[in-house]
């Protein structure tokens, strides 16, 4: 069965980075664009990796975030936030928030494919 995988980002060219550098490997991806369409589409698809901006309209990703851990449906799904936000005070609020990884844009495109496999529990 393919992985399905949240792509949440409100640029069109990273997600289509995103959607290329993971599209290869097996996994099926959905798009949201924004904080709002991001929170809707975890709950309704029930992914299981969300790879999620920091700043969206709407809601950022701190608050889908927030919001994917409170849902108890939703609470364990594996979560990389993946931002241009690379200070360590942001850094330190998405890990408090509850992301598994952090990868600050540019991002190494077999970095995020290892990360991804990893928590798929697909890494070596």
């Amino acid at each position: 069965m393919r992985a399905t995988v949240l792509l949440c980002d409100d640029e069109d060219a990273m997600r289509m980075l995103v959607r290329a550098t993971l599209d290869g490997d097996g996994y099926s991806i959905v798009e949201a664009s924004d904080g709002e369409e991001s929170l809707a589409l975890a709950r309704t698809v029930r992914p299981d990796v969300v790879v999620l901006d920091m700043m969206m309209p709407g809601r950022s990703g701190v608050d889908v975030l927030r919001e994917i851990r409170a849902d108890s449906e939703l609470a364990e799904t594996a979560v990389v936030m993946l931002t241009a936000r690379a200070r360590p005070a942001d850094r330190d609020a998405a890990l408090a928030a509850g992301a598994d990884r952090y990868l600050p844009k540019p991002f190494s495109p077999l970095e995020l494919i290892s990360v991804v496999e990893e928590l798929l529990g697909r890494g070596t």
